[in-house]
């Protein structure tokens, strides 16, 4: 579930393809997503789940696997 809502907001915020998006996709160098980009996703990952992700946690989020497992800790 957090990877499915993960790759709607990724496809809003970066106007990605989500066929494109795997876990082991990087943010940086597969999107060119900086850390707005970063905390946009990850703000609108938030609203969709009703989570809260510190901005220090957002801050050391690099890949697409690291971001799907802080959200499914989240959640739980």
């Amino acid at each position: 579930m957090g990877f499915e809502v993960l790759k709607r907001v990724m496809v809003d915020v970066l106007n990605v393809d989500e066929s494109e998006i795997s876990l082991e996709n990087s943010f940086a160098d597969d999107f060119g997503a900086d850390s707005l980009d970063m905390f946009q996703i990850m703000t609108g990952v938030e609203e969709e789940l009703s989570i809260d992700v510190l901005p220090e946690e957002v801050e050391k989020i690099t890949t697409v696997e690291e971001a799907v497992r802080l959200i499914e800790k989240k959640m739980n």
